[in-house]
Protein backbone atom coordinates (compact mmCIF):
# COMPACT_ATOMS: atom_id res chain seq x y z
CA UNK A 1 0.00 0.00 0.00
CA UNK A 2 1.04 3.78 -0.49
CA UNK A 3 0.01 4.79 2.53
CA UNK A 4 1.65 4.30 5.77
CA UNK A 5 0.77 6.46 8.91
CA UNK A 6 3.21 9.38 10.57
CA UNK A 7 3.95 9.06 14.46
CA UNK A 8 0.59 10.93 14.82
CA UNK A 9 -1.99 8.99 12.70
CA UNK A 10 -1.32 11.81 9.66
CA UNK A 11 -1.61 9.59 6.50
CA UNK A 12 1.34 10.02 4.44
CA UNK A 13 1.84 8.87 0.70
CA UNK A 14 5.17 7.30 -0.85
CA UNK A 15 6.33 5.73 -3.65
CA UNK A 16 8.64 2.39 -3.84
CA UNK A 17 10.59 1.85 -7.15
CA UNK A 18 13.02 -1.34 -7.63
CA UNK A 19 14.88 -3.47 -5.38
CA UNK A 20 18.44 -4.21 -4.05
CA UNK A 21 19.94 -1.46 -1.71
CA UNK A 22 17.68 0.85 -0.48
CA UNK A 23 17.68 5.02 -1.08
CA UNK A 24 15.19 7.17 0.50
CA UNK A 25 14.49 10.72 -1.03
CA UNK A 26 13.52 13.05 1.44
CA UNK A 27 12.01 16.02 -0.34
CA UNK A 28 12.20 20.10 0.40
CA UNK A 29 9.48 22.54 1.29
CA UNK A 30 6.91 22.71 -0.87
CA UNK A 31 7.92 19.44 -2.98
CA UNK A 32 6.50 16.22 -2.88
CA UNK A 33 8.36 12.49 -3.89
CA UNK A 34 7.17 13.47 -7.91
CA UNK A 35 9.99 15.90 -7.55
CA UNK A 36 12.56 13.23 -7.77
CA UNK A 37 11.62 11.46 -10.92
CA UNK A 38 15.05 12.36 -12.25
CA UNK A 39 16.89 10.58 -9.58
CA UNK A 40 14.05 7.18 -8.96
CA UNK A 41 14.07 6.43 -12.22
CA UNK A 42 17.47 5.65 -13.53
CA UNK A 43 18.57 4.61 -10.10
CA UNK A 44 15.94 2.51 -9.83
CA UNK A 45 17.37 0.77 -13.61
CA UNK A 46 20.50 0.54 -11.67
CA UNK A 47 19.36 -2.06 -9.46
CA UNK A 48 18.83 0.16 -6.03
CA UNK A 49 15.07 0.17 -4.09
CA UNK A 50 14.47 4.06 -4.53
CA UNK A 51 11.76 4.95 -1.94
CA UNK A 52 10.49 8.48 -1.26
CA UNK A 53 7.19 10.15 0.44
CA UNK A 54 5.30 12.96 0.46
CA UNK A 55 5.91 15.02 3.71
CA UNK A 56 3.03 16.26 5.89
CA UNK A 57 1.12 19.10 3.92
CA UNK A 58 2.13 18.11 0.71
CA UNK A 59 1.08 16.31 -2.60
CA UNK A 60 -1.17 13.40 -1.36
CA UNK A 61 -0.42 13.11 2.13
CA UNK A 62 -2.73 14.66 4.97
CA UNK A 63 -3.14 18.56 5.20
CA UNK A 64 -3.12 18.52 8.19
CA UNK A 65 -2.23 21.99 10.27
CA UNK A 66 0.46 20.96 12.49
CA UNK A 67 3.35 18.93 12.81
CA UNK A 68 6.10 21.51 10.56
CA UNK A 69 9.06 21.27 13.21
CA UNK A 70 11.76 18.88 12.63
CA UNK A 71 11.17 16.80 15.29
CA UNK A 72 8.01 15.88 14.51
CA UNK A 73 9.00 16.08 10.40
CA UNK A 74 11.87 13.19 11.80
CA UNK A 75 9.33 11.29 13.06
CA UNK A 76 7.27 10.68 10.07
CA UNK A 77 10.60 9.85 8.46
CA UNK A 78 11.15 7.31 11.24
CA UNK A 79 7.76 5.94 10.62
CA UNK A 80 8.53 5.49 7.22
CA UNK A 81 11.88 3.26 8.07
CA UNK A 82 9.77 1.34 9.99
CA UNK A 83 7.12 1.07 8.13
CA UNK A 84 9.09 -1.14 5.64
CA UNK A 85 11.72 -1.95 7.85
CA UNK A 86 14.58 -1.17 6.14
CA UNK A 87 18.19 -1.19 7.12
CA UNK A 88 21.62 -0.10 5.05
CA UNK A 89 19.52 2.87 4.11
CA UNK A 90 20.82 5.91 1.97
CA UNK A 91 18.81 8.97 2.83
CA UNK A 92 19.12 11.37 0.30
CA UNK A 93 17.74 14.55 0.80
CA UNK A 94 17.00 18.07 -0.92
CA UNK A 95 16.88 21.78 0.79
CA UNK A 96 15.31 21.33 3.91
CA UNK A 97 15.18 17.88 3.65
CA UNK A 98 18.58 17.84 4.68
CA UNK A 99 17.41 18.95 8.52
CA UNK A 100 15.19 16.41 8.36
CA UNK A 101 17.86 13.80 8.10
CA UNK A 102 20.17 15.29 10.37
CA UNK A 103 17.32 15.41 13.11
CA UNK A 104 16.56 12.08 11.74
CA UNK A 105 19.89 10.71 13.10
CA UNK A 106 20.06 12.60 16.02
CA UNK A 107 16.79 11.77 17.38
CA UNK A 108 16.49 8.41 16.38
CA UNK A 109 19.78 6.98 15.93
CA UNK A 110 21.70 5.21 13.06
CA UNK A 111 20.37 1.38 13.33
CA UNK A 112 18.60 1.98 10.24
CA UNK A 113 21.32 4.55 7.86
CA UNK A 114 24.59 3.55 6.19
CA UNK A 115 25.55 6.88 4.81
CA UNK A 116 23.52 10.27 3.68
CA UNK A 117 23.40 12.95 0.67
CA UNK A 118 22.47 16.61 1.58
CA UNK A 119 22.22 17.90 -1.02
CA UNK A 120 20.96 22.04 -1.76
CA UNK A 121 20.53 21.40 2.21
CA UNK A 122 19.56 24.66 4.33
CA UNK A 123 21.65 23.78 6.67
CA UNK A 124 23.61 23.79 9.10
CA UNK A 125 21.46 27.75 10.16
CA UNK A 126 20.19 30.34 7.70
CA UNK A 127 18.92 32.83 10.50
CA UNK A 128 21.64 35.62 12.11
CA UNK A 129 21.96 35.16 15.38
CA UNK A 130 24.82 36.38 17.52
CA UNK A 131 27.18 33.74 17.22
CA UNK A 132 26.27 33.44 13.30
CA UNK A 133 26.73 37.34 12.37
CA UNK A 134 26.79 35.75 8.30
CA UNK A 135 23.10 34.55 8.51
CA UNK A 136 20.05 36.16 7.01
CA UNK A 137 18.48 38.49 9.13
CA UNK A 138 15.31 37.27 10.48
CA UNK A 139 13.43 40.56 9.30
CA UNK A 140 14.36 40.25 5.75
CA UNK A 141 13.06 36.83 5.62
CA UNK A 142 9.86 37.29 7.37
CA UNK A 143 9.71 40.75 4.98
CA UNK A 144 9.10 38.38 1.67
CA UNK A 145 6.06 36.37 3.65
CA UNK A 146 3.10 38.52 2.79
CA UNK A 147 4.10 38.85 -0.99
CA UNK A 148 4.57 35.15 -1.15
CA UNK A 149 1.40 34.00 0.84
CA UNK A 150 -0.67 36.61 -0.87
CA UNK A 151 -0.20 34.97 -4.59
CA UNK A 152 2.02 31.44 -4.10
CA UNK A 153 1.69 30.79 -8.16
CA UNK A 154 2.74 34.69 -9.42
CA UNK A 155 5.15 34.73 -6.64
CA UNK A 156 6.88 30.90 -7.74
CA UNK A 157 6.62 31.71 -11.16
CA UNK A 158 8.39 34.89 -10.78
CA UNK A 159 11.09 33.09 -8.88
CA UNK A 160 11.31 29.85 -10.68
CA UNK A 161 14.23 30.73 -12.95
CA UNK A 162 16.35 32.27 -10.10
CA UNK A 163 15.60 28.39 -9.07
CA UNK A 164 17.82 27.06 -11.62
CA UNK A 165 20.17 29.57 -12.04
CA UNK A 166 19.19 29.59 -15.74
CA UNK A 167 20.70 33.32 -16.22
CA UNK A 168 24.01 31.23 -16.14
CA UNK A 169 22.56 29.14 -18.99
CA UNK A 170 21.80 25.94 -17.31
CA UNK A 171 19.46 24.73 -19.62
CA UNK A 172 15.72 24.09 -18.16
CA UNK A 173 12.98 24.11 -20.38
CA UNK A 174 9.63 26.50 -19.87
CA UNK A 175 7.94 23.52 -19.80
CA UNK A 176 10.09 22.15 -17.36
CA UNK A 177 9.94 25.26 -15.01
CA UNK A 178 6.25 25.33 -15.32
CA UNK A 179 5.93 21.78 -14.28
CA UNK A 180 8.08 22.90 -10.96
CA UNK A 181 5.77 25.63 -10.14
CA UNK A 182 2.91 23.42 -10.41
CA UNK A 183 4.71 20.61 -8.42
CA UNK A 184 5.70 23.79 -5.80
CA UNK A 185 1.60 24.59 -5.38
CA UNK A 186 1.03 21.00 -4.70
CA UNK A 187 0.98 21.70 -0.67
CA UNK A 188 -1.14 23.72 1.40
CA UNK A 189 -0.52 27.15 2.25
CA UNK A 190 -0.10 26.18 6.30
CA UNK A 191 2.62 24.26 5.72
CA UNK A 192 4.31 26.13 2.94
CA UNK A 193 4.29 29.17 5.37
CA UNK A 194 5.74 26.74 8.16
CA UNK A 195 8.65 24.34 6.31
CA UNK A 196 10.46 27.56 5.10
CA UNK A 197 10.48 28.79 8.44
CA UNK A 198 11.56 25.81 10.31
CA UNK A 199 14.40 25.50 7.66
CA UNK A 200 15.51 28.80 7.95
CA UNK A 201 15.25 29.10 11.90
CA UNK A 202 16.55 25.70 13.12
CA UNK A 203 19.86 25.77 14.40
CA UNK A 204 20.98 21.99 13.37
CA UNK A 205 25.01 23.03 13.86
CA UNK A 206 25.75 20.94 16.63
CA UNK A 207 23.92 17.91 15.36
CA UNK A 208 26.07 18.41 11.71
CA UNK A 209 29.39 18.28 13.59
CA UNK A 210 28.28 14.77 15.88
CA UNK A 211 26.80 13.00 12.32
CA UNK A 212 28.99 9.50 12.41
CA UNK A 213 27.72 8.19 9.10
CA UNK A 214 29.68 8.45 5.28
CA UNK A 215 28.06 12.06 4.50
CA UNK A 216 27.76 13.33 0.61
CA UNK A 217 27.21 16.85 0.59
CA UNK A 218 26.52 18.36 -2.96
CA UNK A 219 25.49 22.06 -3.26
CA UNK A 220 25.68 24.85 -6.41
CA UNK A 221 27.35 27.94 -5.95
CA UNK A 222 24.98 29.93 -7.61
CA UNK A 223 22.37 28.35 -5.29
CA UNK A 224 20.25 31.58 -3.99
CA UNK A 225 18.20 29.90 -1.82
CA UNK A 226 20.19 27.95 0.12
CA UNK A 227 23.50 30.62 -0.43
CA UNK A 228 26.67 27.92 -0.38
CA UNK A 229 28.54 30.24 2.03
CA UNK A 230 26.65 29.56 4.10
CA UNK A 231 25.24 26.57 3.91
CA UNK A 232 27.08 23.92 1.64
CA UNK A 233 30.86 25.21 2.55
CA UNK A 234 29.85 25.57 6.28
CA UNK A 235 27.92 21.86 6.35
CA UNK A 236 31.11 20.61 5.04
CA UNK A 237 33.68 22.22 7.75
CA UNK A 238 31.60 20.86 10.10
CA UNK A 239 30.34 17.37 9.45
CA UNK A 240 33.15 14.93 10.36
CA UNK A 241 33.55 12.45 7.31
CA UNK A 242 32.26 13.81 4.15
CA UNK A 243 32.54 13.95 0.65
CA UNK A 244 32.09 17.77 -1.15
CA UNK A 245 30.89 18.21 -4.25
CA UNK A 246 30.25 21.78 -5.83
CA UNK A 247 28.58 22.41 -8.79
CA UNK A 248 29.62 26.48 -10.00
CA UNK A 249 26.95 27.00 -12.03
CA UNK A 250 23.93 25.53 -10.23
CA UNK A 251 21.20 26.94 -8.52
CA UNK A 252 18.94 25.10 -5.56
CA UNK A 253 17.46 23.29 -8.05
CA UNK A 254 20.16 20.86 -8.93
CA UNK A 255 18.53 17.60 -8.77
CA UNK A 256 16.44 18.88 -11.94
CA UNK A 257 19.06 21.13 -13.64
CA UNK A 258 21.66 18.94 -13.20
CA UNK A 259 20.59 15.14 -12.94
CA UNK A 260 22.74 13.22 -14.50
CA UNK A 261 25.79 14.74 -12.40
CA UNK A 262 23.78 13.91 -9.19
CA UNK A 263 22.94 10.68 -10.22
CA UNK A 264 25.98 10.23 -11.14
CA UNK A 265 27.54 11.34 -7.49
CA UNK A 266 24.96 9.53 -5.57
CA UNK A 267 26.19 6.19 -7.70
CA UNK A 268 29.67 6.99 -6.85
CA UNK A 269 29.03 7.43 -2.89
CA UNK A 270 26.80 4.61 -2.76
CA UNK A 271 29.34 2.19 -4.36
CA UNK A 272 27.29 1.63 -7.73
CA UNK A 273 28.95 3.92 -9.78
CA UNK A 274 32.62 3.78 -11.62
CA UNK A 275 35.21 3.35 -9.11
Amino acid sequence: MPYFEGHDGTQLFSTDWGRGEPVVFVSGAWLGSSAWEFQMLPLSERGLRCIAFDKRGHGRSDWVGHGYDYDTLADDLAALLDHLNLRGVTLVAHSMGGGEVIRYLSRHGYDRVARVALVSATAPLMARTADNPDGIDAKLFEAVTPERTADRPRWMAQNAQAFFATHLGNRVSSELVAWTVQKCLDCSAKAALEVVRTGFATDLREEAAALRVPTLIVHGAADASAPVELCGRRLAALVPDNVYKEYPLAGHGICISHAEQVNQDLLEFIGDGPA
